[in-house]
């Protein structure tokens, strides 16, 4: 078992993630968000009403929510006796910066549900943080949002730390000459008046780093090559070479399936902008590729097979705290080598043997099981997290490492992944003699900058 659930809602005890401190709920956490935003593409300008049900993590009369820049109209509560004669009474607002204060007019106990209804409105814009640009980002031609780790708050009021997640309902009204991708699944499109209306749910609870909104002038069609539905959304002159590019995601799928497990979401969505990106980004159930990240050569497939395993390694496998991201980026970095191998290309030992080699060149100097806020992103954490999984496998030998992966994922489904609960459950998989040789890989790769030799692959 992981240790995970003991630190489900970081920030119940008052004491926030140091790589984020400035965003979280430390009084209650959010269990389903229901958004319907009206957005008006040419200016950027956004109108929404979000309704919150949370519930209290303690008895509390003051609840805290992220919001950045967006000016909030009004802000009531109802359910569990808030509410009044006339329905849901008023709260007390103060919004600064990116911090949404809301004080009830009465406490709450521990454990007791209530619904907050936020309406707010503005010109949303990126945030500018340690990681560069995150969040809501206006495209000449549409929206783009990539909320990874804490840009969720410059489109609508969330609890916006992973440890927090919940089932989402949205609703986007916008001109009907744009294609809409919201994470999880359409449920229906209506066009009335020029304007098209649409709805997405997702009913996998998810933390909102992984929501996401993407408007363009795109059409949609469907990728063939899998069991699992699969979409591409982009504009008709990337269509061709979108197709291309993508060409192979059904075999990947399959082949990540063998190895993973099923896939853990009913389709798969990639988004291709018309812009230029630094590097595509997961969302829930989808992905978002820049126009200059299209190619068959390696470097573009390598990120297809990259964005496609962070489905189980991300999204349904959920880090409870930020610290712990070489469980996400070692694991999907590493599934560019599983697809490599399972393609007919270079064996992943081959890699692994070219990414040591680039690394020995390199200042030690990351910890990569806790790389610190500014280097949460390294290529490092990436780099050296895929060769601690591959000292994994030749350590446990081929049959023993795929029975513990596919585990991995199938014990943790839709639930929140740490370290310790890793190192657990990779006990499960040896014999207990072999127990502090494994703890000791785990230390050499993960707690110590010195970078550990490249073992020979075990003979079973």
């Amino acid at each position: 078992m992981s240790a995970a659930p003991m630190h489900r809602y970081l920030g119940a005890d008052g004491a926030r993630d140091p790589y984020t401190p400035f965003v979280g709920c430390c009084a209650a956490t959010v269990e389903h968000y229901d958004l319907d935003l009206d957005y008006d593409v040419e200016d950027n300008g956004l109108e929404a009403r979000a309704v919150l049900t949370c519930r209290a993590l303690r008895d509390t009369d003051r609840i805290e929510l992220d919001l950045t820049e967006l000016a909030v109209t009004d802000a009531r509560v109802s359910g569990g006796g808030l509410g009044g004669l006339l329905g849901p009474r008023k709260v007390g607002v103060q919004h600064r910066g990116s911090r949404l204060v809301l004080t009830l007019p009465r406490p709450v106990a521990a454990g007791e549900s209530f619904v907050l209804t936020v309406a707010y409105e503005g010109y949303p814009e990126s945030l500018d943080g340690p990681w560069g640009e995150i969040g809501w980002a206006e495209l000449d031609d549409g929206v783009l949002v990539a909320g990874q780790p804490t840009g969720s708050s410059t489109w609508f009021p969330c609890v916006d730390h992973p440890s927090h997640r919940a089932t989402y309902r949205v609703s986007v009204h916008a001109d009907a000459d744009y294609e809409v991708v919201v994470h999880g699944e359409l449920e229906s499109v209506a066009e009335r008046d020029g304007e098209r209306h649409w709805v997405y749910t997702s009913r996998v609870p998810l933390p909102p780093y992984l929501a996401t909104v993407q408007i363009g002038p795109y059409r949609r069609s469907e990728l063939a090559g899998s069991r699992v539905p699969q979409y591409l959304v982009c504009s008709k002159k990337r269509q061709k070479k979108a197709e291309k590019t993508f060409a192979d995601q059904g075999r990947m799928l399959e082949a990540f399936t063998e190895w993973f497990g099923p896939f853990p979401f009913p389709s798969y969505t990639v988004v291709v902008v018309d812009e230029s990106l630094e590097d595509p980004f997961e969302c829930f159930a989808c992905s978002v590729f820049g126009k200059n990240q299209l190619g068959t050569d390696w470097e573009e497939q390598r990120l297809v097979a990259h964005e496609l395993a962070h489905q189980w390694f991300g999204n349904s496998l959920v880090l409870a705290s930020w610290q712990d991201i070489w469980l996400n980026e070692g694991f999907a970095s590493y599934a560019e080598w599983v697809w490599s191998e399972a393609s007919g290309g270079k064996p992943a030992r081959w890699h692994a043997e070219k990414a040591h080699r680039t690394l020995s060149k390199m200042r030690q100097d990351l910890v990569i099981g806790d790389p610190g806020q500014v280097r949460l992103f390294d290529d490092v954490v990436y780099v050296r997290g895929a060769l601690t999984v591959h000292a994994l496998r030749e350590a446990l030998g081929e049959e023993a490492f795929r029975g513990m992966l596919r585990g991995w994922v199938a014990a943790h489904r839709d639930g929140w992944v740490s370290t310790a609960g890793f190192r657990e459950h990779l006990r499960s998989w040896a014999p207990p003699q072999r127990w502090a040789e494994l703890d000791g890989l785990l230390d050499a790769w993960l707690l110590r900058p010195e970078l550990p030799a490249l073992s020979a692959p075990a003979r079973r």
